[in-house]
């Protein structure tokens, strides 16, 4: 327990450094001249650089444990913000998210996997992996306002200084009490409970043989439409009027998130119909803003963010649940590596589409479509066994 408070502690300030950028790196990129389109493929790029990332992280995870790459990936990215603070050009700070993107495609995968590791049961890797979702919320609650106000406080190069230099603090910190966990054998299981006898349901299966390949739609779809709406958001009008009213409204969707993170009781049930549930009210939340229904920006955001508290943490829980622990590093790799994809596909898709279709609509388009691909049977569930004495 005291190796996951630590992980919590480390993974609490490099989340809170990352969402501090989201309401100011368009505007700051705007500054530098750069236009709406160019904007959506920088952020896209960010994401696209993930994929070989994730591919690597998945191996080397699995084979050298995950501290060294937790810790040198808090490092690179906060040297390169170090860096991303003195650029003076769109294309060098397209070059500089790109090559963010590949260090910190280590950072989710060797987390999550040594998450999953330190569960003695699969009831306590959901809390886990809910622990995670908490941390990840309440640092994104308060980060995007503090980062807009940062910016309006003392420009954007020292904030990027600033965030910077606390990334590589706490990439070192993470070195000193991070343990390293040895490697475990590909087929080993993760506790006890990861085979049920005669349930021919659960078992230690690898990343694609209990998993459909077409669940992995579900987190591509999802990270499409958490990209269009990163994209969007400091577009809008209500936006534009202050960095403070843009990080507000980051906010919101993370206060929805910490809310359904709260609800403890969720995770009684199926993890499978926890990701379908949240994924198909997602979906309903952005064809409300497609459509412009009346509720209020704030109050859409916040179902939104409800939404993604529900589906995301089910997701981990779920992947964690049919794999065995030697191959943790793959399956969520391939977690990572799906979300990355959907990440680069939906700023660039809004950038060029927004003028023709709303880019709310493409977001409640890809989820629903995920949602059918997927469908009911094709994912082997069984109900969530007894917590562990």
């Amino acid at each position: 327990m005291k190796t996951a408070i630590w992980l919590y502690l480390f993974m609490f300030v490099a989340f809170f450094d990352l969402h501090a950028q989201y309401p100011i790196l368009t505007p700051f990129a705007i500054s530098l001249g750069a236009a709406p389109t160019f904007i959506g493929w920088m952020m896209g790029m960010y994401s696209l650089t993930h994929l070989p990332g994730n591919v690597l992280a998945g191996y080397w995870v699995d084979r050298y444990g995950s501290k060294r790459f937790i810790t040198l990936s808090l490092a690179g990215a906060g040297m390169l913000l170090l860096y991303q603070a003195q650029v003076t050009d769109p294309w060098h700070l397209l070059v500089v998210r790109s090559i963010s993107g590949f260090v910190l495609a280590f950072l989710s995968p060797a987390c999550l996997a040594m998450l999953a590791r330190l569960g003695r049961s699969r009831t306590h890797q959901g809390k886990l992996m809910a622990g995670n979702g908490l941390v990840h919320t309440f640092a994104s609650v308060v980060s995007p306002a503090a980062g807009a106000l940062l910016v309006a406080k003392v420009g954007f190069t020292i904030a990027f200084a600033a965030l910077g230099a606390a990334l590589i603090v706490i990439g070192a910190l993470s070195f000193l009490f991070i343990p390293d966990l040895p490697p475990v054998k590909s087929d080993a299981p993760a506790h006890p409970e990861a085979v049920w006898p005669g349930s021919g349901q659960y078992g230690a299966a690898p990343a694609g043989g209990g998993i459909p390949w077409l669940f992995y739609g579900i987190p591509l779809a999802l990270a499409c439409s958490q990209g269009i709406l990163f994209f969007e958001l400091p577009l809008m009008k209500a936006s534009q009027q202050s960095l403070l009213t843009s990080g507000m409204l980051f906010s919101m969707v993370s206060l929805g998130a910490l809310f359904t993170l709260s609800l403890l009781f969720l995770h009684r049930y199926s993890p499978y119909v926890r990701t379908a549930a949240g994924a198909f009210a997602l979906a309903m939340s952005f064809f409300g803003l497609a459509v412009d229904w009346p509720l209020p920006i704030a109050a859409s955001l916040f179902c939104i963010g409800m939404a993604k508290g529900v589906v995301f943490p089910a997701m981990a829980t779920l992947l964690a649940s049919v794999s065995s622990a030697g191959r943790y590093g793959r399956v969520f790799s391939l977690l990572s590596v799906s979300s990355s994809i959907g990440a680069f596909i939906g700023p660039v898709v809004a950038g060029q589409l927004r003028d023709v279709v709303s880019p709310y609509f493409i977001a409640f388009f890809a989820l629903m479509l995920a949602l059918l691909l997927l469908g009911p049977g094709r994912f082997r569930t069984a109900p969530v066994p007894p917590a562990a004495s």
